[in-house]
């Protein structure tokens, strides 16, 4: 009977994880003013299209950079640290940013802002690396980011509220979330990282110098030019189509419908596969996805296709977290999940660049030039399977006879 009932239910994950992910929850529940800072730029402190352009790249190179900082404070100070220190920067510049006025402080509290508002990504992937055993992390990585999209689903909906009957009360909701987050990590997850990797030194030219970790960061980026074109060129290219708002944002709520009511099946199956392999079918679905893009001029059209890439972002979103996972050592977790998460970020700041490059030559032009995109990402992913198989194979021979 022991035995029918280990093989029937997965192997429990340990319970730091599951305050983990509670407390991703509520912070993502409460993420309510970056789906709607520009719409504050624009209504509530009267800047122009142009000014708010400015704060929001100003948000994003931010952003940007707070992967590399935070990844690096994780291996340095500790993953708790890290997280609950961010998450209370994350709130201070919250409530500054909505007390702020005049265009040049706005546009240094964004910046601000873009700095600390990531940083928990890396020292929570980090944790999950150091709590989770490696066949289990698909899983967990898998919830997280189901966690994500649920909290999400309910920002939305309160973002909008508040961006038309109190703007600035967003910024405390968000604030105050953040610090709920903190205190739920402090009070309920240990110190994680290994006692070893205190003592080793953190350098971000190891993972420089990791040719094979560069290589999973190309294709990551790939993956993030291509996913970010939903919320870039594919809004002004289904305008050209005849899609309007209303029907537009109906197609594209299917995405969170699927993610949460699909993504927690998936676990079992995706701790039974291999990680590169599921990474480049996942990336290559999202890309087929986008491509059939070409042929949609209506909104059920829009919706079919976002049903395919939703399936292959459901596929993926377990499988890179693992493998950056697995290519880092103890002492090197978050530098790793940080340049990771920055590579990323890299190919959504380029996602505008080339869907509004390719968008006047047309949708055939337009969608098979991101298809192919992800199709050399997905290629990528499958050709360095081969590699990352081996060195982690071999890494973990060595633990086991240690």
């Amino acid at each position: 009977m022991a035995v029918l009932t280990s093989r029937a239910s997965p192997p429990a994950l340990p319970r730091p994880f599951w305050m983990l992910w509670l407390g991703t929850v509520i912070n993502r529940t409460g993420a309510i003013v970056q789906p709607f800072l520009s719409v504050y730029l624009v209504q509530v402190q009267g800047f122009t299209l142009g000014q708010t352009g400015a704060v929001m790249t100003a948000f994003g190179v931010g952003s940007l950079l707070s992967h590399l900082l935070a990844g690096w404070l994780t291996d340095r100070l500790g993953r708790r640290l890290t997280l609950t220190g961010g998450m209370l920067a994350t709130s201070a510049a919250m409530v500054v940013l909505g007390a702020a006025s005049g265009f040049l402080a706005v546009a240094a509290t964004a910046f601000l802002l873009g700095l600390t508002i990531e940083s928990y990504r890396p020292a929570s992937q980090a944790m999950v690396a150091d709590l989770v055993p490696p066949a289990l992390r698909p899983r967990a990585y898998g919830l997280l980011f189901w966690g994500m999209n649920l909290g999400y689903s309910v920002a939305m909906v309160a973002g909008g509220w508040f961006a038309d009957h109190g703007a600035h009360g967003m910024f405390g909701v968000n604030a105050a979330v953040a610090v709920a987050f903190a205190a739920v990590v402090w009070r309920a997850v240990p110190e994680s990282r290994p006692a070893e990797a205190a003592l080793g030194g953190v350098r971000l030219r190891a993972v420089l110098r990791d040719r094979l970790m560069l290589a999973v960061c190309a294709v990551t980026a790939g993956y993030g030019a291509l996913y970010a074109q939903a919320f870039t060129t594919l809004p002004l290219a289904m305008a050209e189509q005849g899609v309007d708002r209303t029907r537009f944002g109906l197609a594209m709520a299917l995405n969170g419908v699927l993610i949460i009511a699909v993504q927690p099946l998936t676990g079992a199956w995706m701790a039974r596969r291999d990680p590169n392999r599921v990474l480049a079918a996942g990336t290559a679905v999202v890309a087929a996805g986008f491509g059939l893009t070409a042929f949609v001029h209506d909104a059920r059209g829009l919706a079919l296709t976002v049903a395919v890439w939703t399936a292959g972002e459901i596929v993926i979103a377990g499988t890179l977290p693992t493998i950056v996972a697995a290519l880092a050592s103890p002492e090197l977790q978050g530098t790793y999940a940080g340049v990771s998460g920055m590579s990323w970020s890299a190919g959504a700041v380029l996602a505008p660049v080339i869907g509004t490059a390719l968008l006047p030559l047309g949708p055939e032009t337009l969608w098979s030039g991101i298809g192919l995109i992800g199709a050399a990402s997905a290629l990528g992913a499958l050709l360095i399977g081969g590699p990352v198989r081996r060195r982690t194979s071999t890494d973990h021979s060595r633990t086991s006879s240690i």
